[in-house]
């Protein structure tokens, strides 16, 4: 499977060859000055000199920022010559420079793929072999007389079968070792993005905190006296209905204060065995008798013949059902089928809720969790960001599916509790 190349990695990539480039060119002048050079002084500078000219305008591609596939596959087919010429000036078969082939393998695996690495050691091996047999066959003659030693045809196919095992073994050794890399990498991304939302949801329990003890006795007087007035005083219609506003706006209130005082003081739960089946059974009976859940929405799933016994806090369970049940219906604002799974299995309860709604988009799937942030317009931000606490606290995972315009599959998976 292709991956991203990522704009470090190319440029690290770009950074090495430079690296490798001068300290081949360090060899170089230090084999002159000790008079022991053993190759052509003016030609391999001037290839030093190309691969300069090829790193400088690598780096300006690289400030580009753009297709950087292309640039990672020009630069390893450009290595891949610069190699072969090296080791053809160098003596060819009788060179051991052919080791720098390794350098483009291990490059191609760590910045682009690991099928890039396999790629690099076959084109290696055609290129290395071209050239020995090449050599050897007289088609391409010797950069130097002094080069020209007559090797017999077994020991030409024992260095060129030792050349390619080489070659694809470090591919094969390279790939394992940068999967496993990238793997480390995705998982570190995911828990750096799993601890900010675990933050965000702290600094959101100390917020509510304050704010709940802020709010909720006056919004308690607030609403009692326009109760206590609308049933003394004689008024008019259009009176009685604002009233009515004010009382009906300040219980609405009064529910995310409650949501608000779940991050920051949860009640204890008791966790005793409870049938889930009729948690759910009640839960979406609340929901039809709230209008929610109306003729539009079909029911599926095995939770209609479900008879699910489990150790859990119940109320946590409810609240489970109805945030999860209340936004698959809030998707399917047309109608749709909204199924719900109940399974227990290797000491977990299964939860499966999946709708044929609108599906999310994928920064709305990244803020999932956070508090504050809904993806409804009338929406909170709180129902599933409190999900998100109950199955932490629980010890318990949490997988959500979703594609725009094709709906949202989730699944919690909670441990059993011994009571």
């Amino acid at each position: 499977m292709p991956t991203a190349i990522e704009r470090k990695d190319l440029f690290w990539y770009v950074v090495l060859r430079f690296i490798i480039v001068t300290t081949i060119l360090v060899s170089v002048i230090v084999l002159q000055l000790a008079g022991a050079s053993v190759f052509p002084i003016v030609p391999v500078f001037y290839l030093i000199a190309l691969a300069y000219l090829m790193t400088v305008f690598c780096l300006l591609l690289f400030a580009q920022g753009k297709y950087l596939g292309a640039q990672a596959y020009l630069q390893l087919v450009f290595d891949l010559f610069f190699i072969t010429a090296f080791v053809y000036i160098s003596g060819g078969v009788t060179s051991s420079t052919y080791f720098l082939y390794v350098f483009a393998v291990i490059a191609a695996s760590l910045v682009i793929s690991n099928r890039a690495a396999y790629l690099a050691a076959a084109l290696s091996a055609i290129l290395f072999g071209f050239l020995v047999d090449g050599m050897y066959f007289g088609l391409i003659t010797y950069f130097s007389p002094e080069h020209d030693v007559k090797l017999g045809l077994g020991s030409i196919l024992f260095t060129m079968f030792v050349a390619w095992a080489v070659f694809f073994v470090v591919a094969f050794l390279m790939n394992y070792l940068s999967g496993s890399l990238r793997r480390t990498r995705e998982q570190l991304r995911r828990a750096r993005n799993e601890l900010i939302i675990k933050e965000r949801l702290a600094e959101a329990g100390r917020v509510s905190a304050s704010l709940a003890h802020e709010i909720r006795n006056p919004l308690a007087a607030i609403s009692g006296s326009v109760q206590v007035l609308r049933k003394e005083l004689v008024l008019e219609r259009e009176q009685r209905e604002l009233m009515d506003i004010v009382v009906r706006e300040s219980e609405r209130v009064s529910q995310s204060i409650d949501q608000f005082l779940d991050f920051a003081a949860p009640a204890k739960q008791i966790f005793a065995e409870v049938n889930v089946s009729d948690l759910l059974d009640e839960t979406l009976t609340m929901l039809r008798s709230s209008g929610e859940l109306d003729g539009k929405i079909h029911m599926a799933g095995n939770h209609i013949d479900s008879n699910l016994k489990f150790v859990a806090s119940a109320n946590q369970i409810k609240q489970v059902f109805w945030n999860l049940a209340k936004n698959a219906v809030k998707a399917m604002p047309g109608g749709g089928t909204l199924t719900i799974d109940l399974l227990e299995g290797k000491g977990a309860l299964k939860i499966r809720i999946a709708d044929t709604g609108v599906g999310m988009t994928a920064e709305d799937k990244a803020h999932l969790f956070e508090p504050f942030y809904s993806g409804f317009g009338d929406g909170r931000g709180l129902g599933m960001a409190n999900v998100r606490r109950i199955v932490d606290d629980c010890e318990g995972t949490i997988d959500v599916r979703s594609e725009l315009e094709k709906g949202t599959e989730i699944l919690i998976a909670l441990p059993q509790r011994k009571i």
